[in-house]
């Protein structure tokens, strides 16, 4: 009679735990003066958990990418600017290895073969008008070196590579 108890709980566990990773199709993240869309990020490249559910990681990254670029926003755009992202693919710093035997989670290996990268198309609005508009596939092959070692802020080489694109693209054609 236990095992039927314990057989039973485990199905409902785990049918819990199925449910709570069910990701939103297209999410959205919206801080400040940036929305962002991600579309379809199942087809990203790499922004994979490595010790946490897949959904609840991507929309922390998604969340944090968003929040980190606001930052950046705030001090290039204009009062009454906006900026609205479609994000089509993210490859985030470094790659995702097993690890054998030490831990039971993934670990992310940070070295330079593994630049970050993100696709996207943004515009640029100034109340309901498109002041600027574009497509972008960036990619920082130097991100090692351009980050402080001292720097240990989650995801600080993708917003350091969109905040340098900020800067270097959108700021002087405003």
């Amino acid at each position: 009679m236990k095992l039927t108890y314990l057989l039973f709980a485990g199905v409902l566990t785990s049918g819990a735990v199925v449910a709570a990773d069910e990701a939103v199709e297209n999410p959205t993240t919206e801080q400040g003066v940036v929305k962002i869309q991600w579309q379809d990020p199942k087809s990203f490249r790499d922004v994979k958990a490595v010790s946490d559910i897949q959904s609840r990681y991507e929309q922390r990254t998604f969340e944090a990418l968003t929040k980190n670029l606001n930052k950046a926003a705030g001090k290039t755009l204009k009062p009454d600017q906006k900026l609205e992202m479609l994000v089509t693919d993210l490859d985030l710093a470094g790659d995702v290895r097993p690890t054998f035997g030490a831990t039971m989670n993934d670990i992310r290996l940070i070295e330079e073969i593994y630049p970050p990268r993100i696709t996207f198309s943004y515009k640029v609005l100034e109340g309901d008008k498109v002041i600027m508009a574009g497509d972008e596939k960036l990619t920082d092959m130097g991100f090692m070196q351009s980050v402080g070692r001292m720097n240990d802020k989650p995801y600080r080489y993708e917003s350091k590579l969109l905040a340098d694109w900020l800067n270097k693209t959108v700021a002087p054609k405003l």
